[in-house]
């Protein structure tokens, strides 16, 4: 099942819970446009080559649409369409005045020099201009691309449009970014793992975690939970993993990082598979890497109690009826991972309100607004007896479908 597949299967069946109409279903599901260009620019031993770039904007009943855009070989249009109706749903979860977007260009950044990567992203820039911008479509960070890539957006943009740091979110704290950005994602796992923690009578001093990527968000997510009494039990990357039942040494896991570039060869664990860390014997699984790692077939085998998932849609719908099978606890991407897009929305309003806020207001607004869609996830959960990934999508459906409508359609 494709990317986009799932995530009209997830929706499909809130929707008919929710029993909305095949209408309205229909006039939901479907994005309101979808952008395909043909990026040419000049390497730098003067070979020319063409990558192709894709950008969805799926709705906008509840304001400008809001996305990421990635750089990686696997980019393709259903891949782009279905996250961009996942940041639908996500961004109206968390109750943002936002729609939903997702970009994206089909390429290895590790086969381009830096030069080679801002060229192709002004050249990107070039061709999508007239379709986003502040008040339309706001991109944002993802697999593969970081402050930098924003920083050129901004200026590419601005080129066209005149001065216009809200047209892109994760730049630069010098380049009007905002604080707390850069851990936004994994404090917001942090908020709501406490959260669900709590409801069971359990702490998150002494839990044990396993976290499947090691990138932004699972090394932050490691260091959060580290610093919170967590207990972070294994860790992996693209290149392998490392496993201590007893707990890792967070902080000297990072400088082994920073020294060699993986989490492979960490002397104060054993090596592992990336597989084993998704069935490592722990209370909290993280999948924070890539998209549909969890298949039905691994679902079995998860240990864990809860699986937060911190990564875009990495449980397939499959993997899914097992967990709620097994009285396995999955807090899904829509609400666990959505501290990124609400920080991108906190540097949004002080770009356009021309303000600068410090990270202790950033964190504490970003805690109350996780606290807040847990608890409305929670009551619908409670209340119509629906696993949590159903109700935050019930709540989604609920908020986007009555926009729509006042609206008018």
């Amino acid at each position: 099942m494709t990317s986009a597949e799932a995530a009209t299967w997830y929706f499909k069946k809130a929707a008919r819970i929710m029993d909305v109409g095949e209408r309205i279903e229909t006039l939901l599901a479907t994005p309101l446009r979808t952008v395909s260009v043909q990026v040419s620019i000049e390497l730098d031993n003067g070979e020319i080559r063409t990558f192709k770039g894709y950008r969805v904007q799926h709705d906008n009943a509840r304001g400008p649409m809001k996305g990421g855009l990635r750089f990686h070989p696997e980019v393709n249009d259903d891949e782009v369409l279905g996250l961009a109706s996942l940041m639908t749903w996500k961004t109206a979860v968390v109750n943002l005045p936002y729609g939903g977007a997702k970009g994206g260009i089909q390429c290895n950044p590790a086969d381009l020099s830096v030069k080679e990567l801002e060229r192709l992203t002004r050249k990107f820039v070039d061709q999508i201009h007239d379709v986003i911008g502040p008040t339309r479509d706001i991109p944002g960070p993802d697999m593969n691309t970081n402050p930098q890539v924003m920083a050129w957006i901004m200026d590419q943009y601005s080129r066209y449009h005149g001065h216009s740091p809200a047209v892109v979110t994760g730049k630069p704290i010098d380049l009007y970014g905002s604080r707390g950005r850069e851990a936004a994602t994994a404090r917001g796992l942090l908020y709501v793992c406490r959260e669900i923690l709590r409801d069971i009578g359990q702490q998150l001093s002494g839990t044990r975690f396993a976290i499947q990527g090691f990138g932004n968000v699972g090394s932050h997510a490691a260091r959060l939970f580290h610093e919170d009494g967590g207990k972070v039990v294994a860790v992996s990357d693209v290149h392998g993993g490392v496993m201590n039942p007893k707990g890792l040494d967070v902080p000297a896991l990072f400088e082994h990082v920073k020294k060699n570039g993986t989490v492979r060869g960490f002397p104060g664990g054993a090596p592992c598979r990336n597989e084993d860390v998704l069935t490592a014997d722990c209370d909290v699984l993280v999948p924070a890497a890539i998209g549909g790692v969890i298949t039905k077939q691994v679902a079995a085998e998860v240990r864990a109690r809860i699986v937060l998932e911190g990564a875009n849609g990495p449980s397939t719908p499959e993997a899914d009826e097992v967990f709620e099978q097994r009285g396995v606890l999955v807090v899904p991407d829509i609400l666990a991972n959505a501290g990124g897009v609400t920080v991108s929305y906190f540097e949004w309003v002080q770009n356009m309100q021309h303000v600068t806020w410090d990270e202790e207001r950033v964190n504490g607004e970003l805690e109350r607004v996780m606290k807040e869609a847990y608890e409305k996830v929670g009551q619908i959960s409670r209340s119509r007896k629906l696993p949590l990934r159903t109700s935050a999508y019930v709540l989604a459906i609920g908020r986007v479908g009555k926009a729509t409508v006042l609206r008018g359609i």
